[in-house]
């Protein structure tokens, strides 16, 4: 059975490697803006399955994992900051505050169409930051193209008083362990 990672992102490749699994990622190429009136974990599984459903076209007869996380700050959605400026900010708003991560994975079994899906909350608490720590953190670390401005696997953990989940790996991007449950009923053995 071929797996496909419906992803370029190292993060999720990495993830997904720990389960032991052959399998091979391709990026895909979706508009990945939220829609009006779409809650974050809407768009996370809108997004999740968007990702699988385009590398499909070209995986005939795979099994394709897609997965996508939004992070909701006080009804704000925060996406990648995509640089130092919109990073700070990101981290300046996060400060001392709570926020939600939801991780959803989608599975396509392109065999015979049939499609499941599942999703991970994380909480996240922040610690009050000063400007200084923030800035230090973000020229160390470069957390540009994560959600959050931050990567939790990490010196980005430094900035939580807590995490909340019952999925750790969903907060890098891939949640494991709902994935390992979706895999089992394809007949995919982990370990």
């Amino acid at each position: 059975m071929q797996i496909i990672l419906a992803s370029a992102s190292p993060y999720r490749g990495e993830l997904l490697s720990r389960l032991g699994l052959s399998f091979r990622q391709i990026a895909t190429d979706i508009e990945e803006s939220a829609r009006a009136g779409e809650s974050a974990a809407e768009v996370a599984r809108r997004l999740a399955a968007a990702k699988a459903e385009a590398a499909a076209a070209d995986c005939a007869g795979a099994v394709i994992i897609g997965s996508d996380q939004t992070l909701d700050c006080g009804g704000t959605l925060l996406g990648k900051p995509g640089g130092f400026d919109a990073a700070r900010r990101q981290l300046l708003r996060l400060s001392g505050d709570s926020a939600r991560f939801y991780t959803a994975v989608a599975v396509l079994d392109a065999r015979s169409g049939s499609w499941m899906e599942d999703m991970a909350i994380t909480e996240v608490k922040f610690r009050t930051l000063a400007e200084a720590e923030i800035e230090r953190y973000l020229l160390r670390e470069t957390p540009y193209d994560c959600a959050g401005s931050f990567k939790a696997e990490g010196l980005g953990i430094s900035l939580f008083d807590a995490v909340h989940s019952d999925d750790p790996t969903a907060l890098i991007g891939l949640p494991l362990i709902r994935l390992r449950r979706l895999l089992a009923v394809l007949g995919v053995a982990v370990p």
